[in-house]
């Protein structure tokens, strides 16, 4: 008997929806009836949904009240609609006749009518349809939210007293601010010990993956078994409910209820039964979940549900999909009896389909894919005729899906599909978790992998050995090959500098081909490059190539290089390895760059250096010349050390051994400016001292790039005798040593000023002669200063050394100063080194 009725007609606009929403929720309001609010107001908005979008008619919605339910139907009218094969009323179980509709429109909502009413149909007449349910009413009194039937008493809570419900409220940074008297009594604890201190210190929580206090406090609703611990610091298990809550300034807590364990039916939220069978019986749930099942291991957990759902549901395919961080594709992550090319991380939109009947976000029964081709493209060209999908969500937030498929058409229908939602929705948390572990180990194995690139591209300035560290890194950790290209810095075209594959034997295949590819283009950011692939015209059967990106190598505002990955055939690159990569070509970049600036100034240091030194040494009659020269430094950079051997004018030779103050180009253009006014001056007919005198002069002239300068410089003359002749200046350097044939050593000059300092010099030479068998040895400050903690050679070190040379040659002469000098102290030496060794030889018997 209808006591009541109320209607109205909704325009087919995207406001429609909402305003049928609330016609419904005000009418069965008036009407005192707010039990049946939510699910009456879930259906219609699902029905119109429908009616306005898929049919695009208006709808008419039509609420009856009768004596023990409401009945509302939900009216389209779409002109070109034909009349199905069967009149009448379509009710109860004839679901699975609905659910294939050609357009796919109201197979939620059927579905859904099905789970939430008692009774429901589709009734059908010229040009229109009607979708009504019926929804039985409790016997409550007013107001009243939820009402469940009278139970048994032996499943009814027990207790041996007043049940106490204790309430603590706890602040936005897990302190306690309110502690009712029940808590006081449960936990025997008074409020002020426990106002204002931690909530974490009463509670023992369980170690459980997902079960972290902090994250549950944030959560908007939670209940569970925990443990609290009494003044007496014995611990009781209780039973709570958490609801999170805002005050009237916005500011946010957690409103903890809780009670004994025992008493847990107190605050445990009702579960609504499961769907009904065919035959009218609780149909049995499905347990996707085995024990010992590894929850942190993801590929085989997925792996497992899959295989489990199929079997469960006697399927012949099942795949589960996973959304990616920002919720806008499915990768798939698991799969069985699928083609094994679409096993892993092939990417599907979630939302590919134009209906709600596609939507990925709602459970879905296909019973014959044949019919719409294109509502299921992952199983395309499988055979596949059924599938069940439905989503896993966490928190209301679409985290995956998970399919079920068999050959022959109709296997399934709504009562399969919500089982398979009951299982899904219990076994998504856990899916979720393990997700989330496996993101974190990426995270961490992504940022392990990016502090040892950087210390290896650090490591080396090298440019070649930095292009091989660069693929190394990226094969087979990111990609199956490796190419990079290097662009030169006048110039726009990419060269081909190196080629990596996890394949040794195929790494000349790979050059080949990719020299037949062209040069792939410099473009910001992350490019797919299909050339590699189009140049196998007969076909890639070996799996050389896949997928292959291209990302550009910019430093300093300049594309310098192309840093190119591929995969193996039928694998596709995975979002989380692309944004590894390009943080890997980031570093790779400037490294690469670094290495190619250190092999200019290298290169330009050293033709600096060698342009400061002379390109060959005279030969001088009757006089043993030996020379070492030895820069300093990493690169061995223009050092402030020099010498210099040429001809004056015939008979008579000039050499000079210097050393300017510091390094670098200041001290390389006092270097250059002494050797060659040393040579134009004394060629000019100047004495020794009148010519560093003018040196003096020009050094000055340098103004604030003048350096101070050490120089000892001498003219030697070899006379008929067999004896050489030497006049000598040695202006602030250390002084020159002669070896005298019975081992003596002594230096034949005194000190003088040295050059760069003051105008005003006052030199003179210092004439020495060197008798057939004595040696005359220069050297520069890093010889005499070399040292090992606080000892240094020293001259008298130097001049033992020397002392023990009687009767060597003056190359071995050099070379045992040299290697006294590298033997006196571990390290290698951190100043530049300068010898120069002269010997009269001695004189043949006729």
């Amino acid at each position: 008997m209808v006591t009541a009725r109320a209607a109205a007609t909704f325009e087919p606009d995207g406001r429609s929806a909402s305003a049928a929403r609330g016609f419904v929720r005000d009418a069965l309001l008036s009407w005192g009836l707010p039990e049946v609010v939510d699910d009456a107001v879930v259906l219609v908005s699902e029905l119109v949904t429908n009616a306005v979008v898929h049919a695009g008619t208006a709808a008419e919605v039509s609420c009856l009240r009768e004596e023990d339910s409401v009945q509302i139907g939900v009216t389209d009218r779409h002109p070109e609609r034909g009349l199905p094969a069967f009149a009448g009323p379509i009710a109860g179980n004839a679901v699975s006749e609905h659910f294939a509709d050609a357009e796919g429109e109201g197979g939620r909502g059927l579905m859904m009518c099905s789970a939430l009413s008692s009774r429901w149909g589709v009734e059908y007449s010229a040009g229109q349809k009607t979708v009504w349910f019926r929804l039985p009413l409790q016997h409550a009194l007013p107001g009243t939210r939820l009402a469940l039937p009278q139970a048994p008493g032996e499943v009814l809570p027990s207790t041996d007293g007043p049940i106490l419900v204790a309430v603590v409220q706890v602040d936005d940074t897990g302190i306690v601010r309110a502690w009712n008297a029940d808590a006081e009594g449960l936990f025997r604890c008074p409020a002020t010990e426990v106002l204002g201190k931690p909530w974490a210190d009463q509670v023992v929580w369980p170690q459980a993956p997902g079960a972290d206090l902090a994250e549950v406090l944030r959560l908007a609703r939670w209940e569970g078994t925990f443990g609290v611990r009494r003044s007496d610091r014995r611990t009781i298990e209780v039973y709570g409910s958490q609801v999170r809550v805002l005050d009237a300034t916005g500011t946010p807590s957690t409103l903890c209820l809780m009670v004994r364990e025992r008493d847990h039916a107190v605050l445990a939220t009702p579960v609504r039964p499961a769907p009904a069978g065919r035959d009218g019986a609780p149909a049995q749930p499905l347990d996707l979940l085995l024990d010992g099942m590894p929850a942190d291991d993801l590929s085989g957990l997925l792996q497992q549900t899959v295989e489990r759902a199929r079997d469960l549901l006697d399927g012949d395919a099942a795949y589960l999909l996973l959304t990616t961080e920002d919720e806008s594709e499915f990768e798939i992550r698991a799969a069985t009896g699928l083609p094994a090319g679409r096993d892993r991380y092939a990417r599907i939109p979630v939302d590919s389909g134009h209906s709600r009947y596609d939507s990925a976000r709602l459970p879905a029964v296909h019973e014959d894919l044949s019919i719409r081709p294109g509502a299921a493209p992952l199983l395309g060209g499988t055979g596949l005729r059924s599938l069940i999908t439905v989503p896993l969500k966490v928190e209301g937030r679409l985290t995956g899906s998970l399919g079920v498929a068999a050959q022959r058409p109709g296997q399934y229908d709504n009562e399969q599909a919500m089982r398979l939602q009951f299982a899904a929705d219990r076994i998504a948390l856990t899916v979720e978790n393990a997700r989330l572990a496996e993101l974190e180990r990426l995270r961490r194995g992504a940022l392990s992998f990016l502090v040892e690139a950087s210390d290896l591209l650090a490591g080396t300035l090298e440019h070649g050995q930095t292009l091989a560290l660069m693929a190394q890194m990226a094969v087979p950790t990111l990609a199956a090959w490796c190419a990079v290209y290097t662009i030169a810095e006048q110039s726009s075209t990419a060269d081909l500098a190196f080629v990596l594959h996890e394949d040794e034997d195929r790494i000349d295949g790979l050059r080949a081909l990719l020299e037949r590819a062209g040069v792939p283009v410099a473009v910001a950011g992350t490019t797919h490059w299909p050339a590699p692939a189009g140049a196998l015209r007969a076909g890639d059967p070996a799996g050389l190539i896949g997928q292959t990106v291209v990302l550009p190598l910019s430093a300093r505002n300049r594309v310098i290089g192309l840093l190119v990955l591929g995969t193996a055939a039928g694998v596709p690159f995975r979002q989380e390895i692309l944004e590894l990569a390009e943080d890997l070509s980031r570093r790779a970049a400037l490294a690469l760059d670094n290495a190619r600036l250190y092999s200019e100034r290298t290169a330009t240091s050293q033709a600096l250096q060698r342009s400061l030194l002379p390109p060959e040494l005279p030969k001088i009659p009757g006089v043993e010349v030996e020379v070492y020269y030895q820069a300093a430094g990493e690169g061995n950079e223009v050092g402030g050390d020099f010498y210099d051997l040429f001809s004056i004018r015939e008979g008579t030779y000039g050499f000079a051994i210097g050393d300017v103050c510091g390094t670098g180009p200041e001290a390389a253009s006092v270097t250059g400016l002494a050797r060659h006014s040393l040579r134009l001056l004394a060629r000019e007919g100047l004495s020794a001292p009148q010519v560093l005198t003018r040196l003096n002069a020009a050094i000055l002239d340098q103004g604030s790039r003048s350096r101070f300068l050490t120089l000892l410089y001498g003219e030697l003359t070899p006379r008929p005798d067999g004896c050489t002749e030497l006049n000598l200046v040695c202006a602030g350097h250390p002084l020159p040593l002669r070896l005298r044939t019975d081992g003596q050593v002594d230096a034949p000059a005194s000190p003088q000023p040295l050059l760069g300092v003051m105008e005003d010099l006052e030199l003179t030479a210092e004439q020495v002669v060197l008798r057939p068998g004595e040696v005359l040895l220069c050297v520069t400050d890093g010889v005499t200063e070399r040292r090992e903690g606080l000892r240094m050679l020293g001259d008298d070190g130097l001049a033992q050394v020397l002392s023990g040379c009687t009767g060597l040659t003056a190359g071995a002469v050099a070379a045992r100063v040299q290697r006294a000098v590298e033997r006196f102290a571990p390290e290698p030496p951190s100043d530049d080194m300068a010898i120069i060794a002269l010997r009269v030889p001695e004189q043949r018997a006729g």
